[in-house]
């Protein structure tokens, strides 16, 4: 049996060729290209977030690296107190039939202090494990103030007993495993004795801040949350107190105001501190290598109570605490997160480049490039993530940028006739990560930067091809 030809039917050898032409027409078009650019930007975003999932898998490393260094160290520090807790006795009565039962319930009478003054004095290191590190401090942290306990014991109803030879001086913290030495401590001129336990409230540190909840009932829950110290009989008159603790911690120190007058001090040698938390310092000095800040803050701007009787309410607590974090200038998974979140706009910029750098050239540039092109531009956040663990962050984004505008300059010089236009994309790219290094660092700044860079891009193309015809296969004269 003999072969046919291709066509045998002569319809079939005349549709070839026009649905060929039809084809290649399509493909050249400067819409199909377009469309093809945003499909390519589209599959680009797979490992766009890959790597999107490398940076915070990285930040999670790092935060767990500083978790261990804290744990073998300090926590952060959250301080509550002193308070006072005198256990009672509550009489009531109850009626079983003609039987009249008398039963004795125990309370816990807590009173704050009249005044509280506390002063800190830290120095700090920073501390690594591997290419990871954490902020900590050491040194000493004193509270002194007076309790005047008339007003709380005169609300004692007459059923109600105080078990005033019993009495405890709590102070509640978030670790007491950073408490290196109590080098004073002394309550109205006699020595006290610390103990470790749990009392009142009990004071919680989570990834995402400091949490204060109220007394815990189980043993389990009572370990490591403060100390405290037996007092000799309590009387109606005030008191004074003076306690100093040689204490360390990482990253953060933070109080709740319980005294009806509160005044904190806080001094470390660390040059820039975030002040955190319910209320910001009247005072404060900040130069390059320490600060200094005072708070002074009434029990009317808060709401604990200046006494309460065996639980107090929770509510004010998170809402009271304050205080300063050690914060590191530049944090780099910070601003790696932030540099990945705007890749996709600088991804757009050297797709269109070389696009209308195929437009005034006049030399068509097959989609693979376009690929190449993409991939080049995703590794940069790769490069800036990885360079960034090892050096400081400006400098690692100078490496990074440098490395992916040659690369990018010397492909286009591949893909174009000559230097004339190739050295525009070069251009383009340092004006790009410029741009994008200046809203990684004007936080307050970058949407209104990033929406005029994206403006004016936008009204750039606009301008470019105004005079193109998008039907077109061959590329018209756009001066």
């Amino acid at each position: 049996m003999e072969d046919k030809a291709p066509f045998d039917n002569p319809a079939d050898a005349k549709s070839g060729p026009v649905q060929s032409n039809f084809i290649k027409k399509m493909s050249h078009s400067y819409t199909f290209k377009v469309f093809l650019l945003i499909t390519l930007l589209l599959l680009l975003m797979i490992p766009l977030n890959m790597i999107r999932s490398i940076v915070r898998d990285r930040g999670r490393t790092a935060r767990q690296a500083e978790n261990s260094i804290m744990e073998a160290w300090g926590k952060q520090l959250a301080v509550a107190g002193p308070l006072v807790s005198i256990p009672g006795l509550r009489t009531e009565e109850s009626r079983v039939g003609e039987t009249v039962q008398i039963n004795e319930r125990p309370f816990t009478l807590v009173i704050t202090p009249e005044k509280l003054d506390i002063r800190a004095d830290f120095s700090t290191e920073v501390r690594k494990r591997g290419i990871f590190s954490v902020p900590l401090f050491y040194g000493d942290f004193s509270l002194s103030g007076t309790f005047d306990p008339k007003r709380a014991m005169s609300e004692c109803a007459a059923n109600e007993r105080l078990l005033l030879d019993q009495a405890e001086l709590v102070i509640n913290l978030s670790s007491q495993k950073g408490i290196r030495k109590i080098t004073e401590q002394s309550w109205n001129g006699e020595d006290l004795f610390f103990r470790p336990g749990k009392r009142l409230l009990k004071v919680n540190v989570s990834e995402n801040g400091i949490a204060i909840s109220e007394r815990a009932t189980t043993e389990a829950e009572s370990s490591n949350a403060g100390i405290y110290a037996l007092l000799p009989p309590i009387t109606e008159e005030a008191v004074p107190f003076r306690i100093s603790i040689s204490i360390q911690g990482g990253q953060s120190v933070q109080v709740l105001p319980v005294g009806q007058d509160t005044h904190v001090e806080i001094a470390a040698d660390w040059g820039s501190p975030s002040f955190q938390g319910a209320f910001l310092p009247a005072l404060s000095t900040i130069t390059d290598s320490s600060f200094e800040a005072q708070w002074d803050v009434s029990y009317l701007s808060r709401d604990i109570p200046l006494f309460w009787k065996s639980s107090a309410p929770d509510s004010g607590y998170n809402d009271s605490l304050f205080g300063v974090s050690f914060f590191r200038a530049i944090d780099t998974y910070s601003l790696n997160t932030r540099a990945v979140k705007y890749a996709i706009l600088f991804l757009i910029v050297p797709f269109f480049t070389l696009f209308l750098l195929e437009i005034f050239t006049k030399k068509p540039i097959h989609p693979v490039p376009y690929i190449l092109s993409g991939v080049a531009n995703i590794i940069f956040y790769l490069l800036l993530l990885s360079i960034s663990e090892q050096i400081a962050f400006k400098d690692a984004y100078l490496v990074a940028a440098a490395a992916v505008t040659v690369l990018m300059t010397l492909y286009s010089r591949s893909l174009l006739p000559s230097w004339s236009k190739s050295w525009y994309m070069g251009l383009v790219l340092i004006i790009s990560y410029f741009l994008l290094y200046a809203v990684l660092n004007a936080e307050s700044y970058a949407l209104l930067i990033g929406s005029i860079g994206a403006f004016v891009v936008t009204a750039l193309v606009m301008f470019l091809t105004r005079k193109l015809d998008w039907y077109a296969t061959n590329t018209p004269d756009l001066k």
